[in-house]
């Protein structure tokens, strides 16, 4: 099975945008994960299967090199900070943004120009904690796994740091976006001796995988 490679993909968005990309190279997840129990998915290509991983753990996959390659947001990217990998294609997908969200009504511009001290709830402690170092301000950070909006709404946090798509759960928990962080999408991830060791299986698919990326893009 030494030439069999293996793609990291978590379940949910990530992975209904990745399957277009998949059939631009030719290959087929042969297996729904919202309905199969299975972690190791097989394709139409007895040489590719697919495992199912939590979104932040594809990094380590490939990094540790039990998948060749996967695809990760850049948020999750930015957390783990990329170390043995190599990171060749934004693929345009999943897009959304990394923002600073408070509760309605709190003031946050005067918060941060009288130097107060703010207690952030987030999921992304790194990219928060240097977005408020470049910007000066004082923060206790408080990590937090989900459902992000209820802290500001029980006094947890003064604000979040999260990603907002549309918008509408932050609206349907009188939230507001105050400070838009930075733009996020998913990134093709791969093993640094697997594209040395396997680079004839994978050139035609990240080639692949990099036209449909763009036609995404225009």
């Amino acid at each position: 099975m030494e030439r069999q490679l293996t793609l990291a993909l978590s379940k949910g968005r990530i992975f209904e945008e990745t399957l277009p990309l998949l059939q631009a190279a030719g290959i087929t997840v042969t297996e729904d994960p919202e309905s199969s129990r299975k972690l190791i998915l097989p394709t139409n290509d007895p040489q590719i299967r697919v495992i199912i991983v939590r979104a932040s753990d594809v990094p380590t996959y490939v990094q540790y090199g039990a998948a060749d390659f996967g695809v990760a947001g850049k948020d999750v990217l930015l957390e783990h900070g990329g170390e043995g990998l190599y990171q060749p294609i934004d693929l345009n997908i999943a897009k959304c943004r990394m923002s600073v969200a408070v509760q309605a009504g709190f003031d946050y511009a005067s918060a941060v120009r009288h130097g107060a001290r703010l207690r952030v709830a987030t999921k992304y402690v790194q990219c928060a904690r240097e977005h408020f170092a470049a910007k000066g301000v004082h923060v206790d950070l408080i990590k937090l796994y989900g459902s992000m909006e209820l802290a500001p709404l029980v006094g947890l946090s003064d604000a979040i740091v999260d990603l907002v798509s549309s918008g509408g759960t932050l609206r349907a928990n009188n939230l507001v976006e105050v400070e838009h962080i930075m733009p996020i999408s998913s990134r093709l991830v791969v093993n640094q001796a697997a594209l040395k060791l396997k680079r004839e299986r994978l050139q035609p698919i990240l080639e692949a995988f990099e036209r449909a990326s763009q036609a995404n893009n225009d």
